[in-house]
C-alpha cells in the first residue's frame, strides 16, 4: 500500500439503502424549540438543470451536482463528545445565537445522518433512494458569489477516528459546498435520471427552510461506459509552519520551565484495531497520539555528520502569533528501511506496551521512533486547533534517504495514527499466560519533547486472552458506547 494513503483520512460514507430515522429527529427539532428559530435560512439547497456522469459496469461515480450555499454569514457547525459514554452534541453557531442540534445527529465524526433525502428515478425502472451522510466540510468547496471572501478557513473534508472528541464543519458565505461525496458510485447504468433531494423536515424546520426551499431536482444524464476513476485530492506542498528551517538553530537553548507562551499536549487514544497474528504470536494494534495543546509540535531534523542514517532533532516554541521563539534539542532522528515505512522517524515521540492486570509491565514493544503527519483529526474544538493542517501527506514530511533536513509536525486537534499492519504495530504474546492484560499508548514517554501537561499521556485498552495454540483468541473491552470493531483506520 502507498505511503501516501496513510494521510488520507476522508471518511464519508455513502449509504444506498433507507437507513431508519433516529428517534430524536423523528420527534422534530426540540431543541431548536427552546432556542431562536432561524429567521432567515443560513443556507440554500441547490442544484444544476442537468448533469451528465459516465457509467463503468452499471457504476456511476458522481455527486449529482447537489450542493448547499451559505448565505447571511458562514454556515458553522461544532461537535463535540464530552466522553466516550456520552452521544455527540453539535451546536450551529448562527448569527443570532447557537442551536442546539438534536443529540445523535451524528454517531461518528463522518458527517450527519438523516439531513437529506435523495431520489434517483429512472424513465423506466425502480426509484433508488438515498440518506447519504452529508459533511458540511467537502473537499468539493468552491466560492459562488462574485463579493465573497476569497477564501475559507473550514476543513475540506469530515477527517475523524474512532475514538475521535470534536469537529468543526462549515461553509464560508459565499461559497457552496457537495452534499454527496463521491467515496462510492451509484449501482445504475447509462439512462436519464430525474433526481430529487429533500432536506428532511426536522432539519427544514431547524434551519428555517420553507418546504420550497428544502427541495430541488435535476436531470441525471448517464452516458456510455467510460472509466473515469476515482477522484483524487491533490497533493498539499509543504508552506509556513510545515516548512522545515533553512538552518540549525542557533543561539541559547530554551528550558522547559522558560516556555510560557503556547505548547503542545501529547495525548493518546485507546488502542483500537487488535487481533492476532495468524501465527497467534502476535498481538497487532493500531495507535493514535494527538495534540490537545494550543501550538502545534514542531521538529525539524538536520542530517547528522557522524552518522548518515540520523538526524538530529530540535523541537521549536511559537508565540500566540505564530513566531518562533526558541527550541531546545530533543534526540534524533533515524532512517527507517523497512518497506512498509522507508522514511526518516523521530524517536522517543511514543511508546507501546502490554501490561499485567495489576498494570505491572509484561512486554514492551521494540518500535520506538515514528513519522509525525496529520492523519486523523482529534479535536477540531481545542484551543488553537488547525482546521486546515498543511502536512497531510508523508511527501511532505517524512522525507527520503537523501533529504538533508525534513519539519516534521503534529498540529493542534490532530492525531497521528498507526494501524496495525504497519511494521512495529504488535506485541509478542505466545509465551504469556492466559487472562487480562492491557494495551498501554504513552506519549513523549521519556519527556524528551515540552509540553503543557504529562499526565494525561497515557490511554489503556483492557483485553484478555483465552485459549491454547490456534485456537488462541483476544477479547477487547468496548471502550463506552464507541464500535470501533470495523474502523479500519488510515495510519
Amino acid at each position: 500500500m502507498p505511503r501516501s494513503t496513510r494521510a488520507l483520512g476522508l471518511v464519508t460514507t455513502l449509504a444506498l439503502a433507507l437507513p431508519a430515522a433516529t428517534a430524536a429527529l423523528a420527534s422534530g427539532p426540540a431543541h431548536a424549540e427552546e432556542a431562536a428559530k432561524a429567521t432567515t435560512a443560513p443556507f440554500r439547497l441547490w442544484a444544476p438543470p442537468s448533469v451528465t456522469a459516465y457509467a463503468y459496469r452499471n457504476k456511476t461515480w458522481t455527486d449529482l451536482g447537489l450542493r448547499v450555499i451559505a448565505e447571511n454569514g458562514p454556515f458553522e457547525l461544532w461537535s463535540h463528545r464530552p466522553s466516550y459514554d456520552d452521544q455527540i452534541e453539535t451546536t450551529w453557531r448562527s448569527a443570532d445565537g447557537d442551536v442546539a442540534l438534536p443529540t445523535g445527529a451524528m454517531t461518528d465524526f463522518s458527517g450527519f445522518k438523516d439531513f437529506v433525502t435523495i431520489t434517483v428515478t429512472p424513465k423506466k425502472g425502480t426509484a433508488v433512494t438515498m440518506n447519504p451522510k452529508v459533511c458540511f466540510s467537502s473537499y468539493v468547496s468552491e466560492r459562488v458569489e462574485p463579493d465573497a471572501p476569497a477564501t475559507s478557513p473550514y476543513p475540506t473534508g469530515c477527517y475523524f477516528n474512532a475514538f475521535s472528541l470534536g469537529s468543526v464543519q462549515g461553509v464560508q458565505e459565499g461559497w457552496a459546498t457537495s452534499i454527496m461525496n463521491q467515496d462510492r458510485p451509484l449501482k445504475i447504468g447509462k439512462g436519464t435520471y430525474d433526481v430529487t433531494a429533500t432536506v428532511t423536515p426536522a432539519y427544514a424546520s431547524l434551519f428555517g427552510l420553507s418546504a420550497d426551499e428544502a427541495t430541488v431536482s435535476t436531470t441525471l444524464k448517464v452516458k456510455g461506459e467510460q472509466w473515469v476513476g476515482e477522484g483524487r485530492r491533490a497533493a498539499r506542498h509543504a508552506s509556513g509552519t510545515a516548512r522545515p528551517a533553512a538552518h540549525r538553530p542557533t543561539g541559547a537553548v530554551t528550558k522547559a520551565d522558560e516556555v510560557d507562551g503556547p505548547q503542545p499536549d501529547l495525548q493518546s487514544f485507546p488502542a483500537w484495531g487488535i487481533s492476532l497474528s495468524k501465527s497467534k504470536k502476535y498481538l497487532r494494534f493500531s495507535a493514535t497520539v494527538w495534540n490537545a495543546g494550543d501550538s502545534p509540535l514542531v521538529v525539524d531534523g538536520f542530517r547528522n555528520q557522524d552518522d548518515q542514517d540520523l538526524m538530529d532533532a530540535y523541537q521549536y516554541f511559537f508565540d500566540a502569533d505564530g513566531n518562533q521563539v526558541g527550541y531546545t534539542p530533543v534526540g534524533h532522528m533515524h532512517w527507517d528501511a523497512d518497506p512498509s515505512h522507508n522514511h526518516w522517524h523521530f524517536e522517543d515521540f511514543a511508546r507501546y506496551s502490554l501490561l499485567n492486570s495489576d498494570l505491572s509491565q509484561a512486554v514492551v514493544s521494540k518500535k520506538d521512533a515514528f513519522c509525525l503527519a496529520n492523519t486523523d483529526a482529534a479535536d477540531l474544538t481545542v484551543t488553537g486547533a488547525a482546521w486546515k493542517p498543511e502536512n497531510m501527506d508523508l511527501a511532505t514530511s517524512c522525507g527520503d534517504y537523501s533529504s538533508l533536513s525534513i519539519r516534521e509536525v503534529l498540529a493542534s486537534g490532530w492525531g497521528d495514527t498507526y494501524t496495525q499492519y504497519r511494521a512495529g504495530q504488535s506485541l509478542r504474546v505466545d509465551n504469556l499466560p492466559n487472562g487480562t492484560y492491557y494495551v498501554a499508548v504513552d506519549a513523549n514517554p521519556d519527556g524528551n519533547l515540552v509540553e503543557s501537561d504529562t499526565t494525561n499521556n497515557q490511554s489503556l485498552r483492557k483485553i484478555k486472552l483465552s485459549g491454547k495454540g490456534d485456537k488462541r483468541k483476544v477479547t477487547v473491552k468496548q471502550v463506552g458506547i464507541i464500535e470501533d470493531e470495523n474502523y479500519g483506520g488510515t495510519g
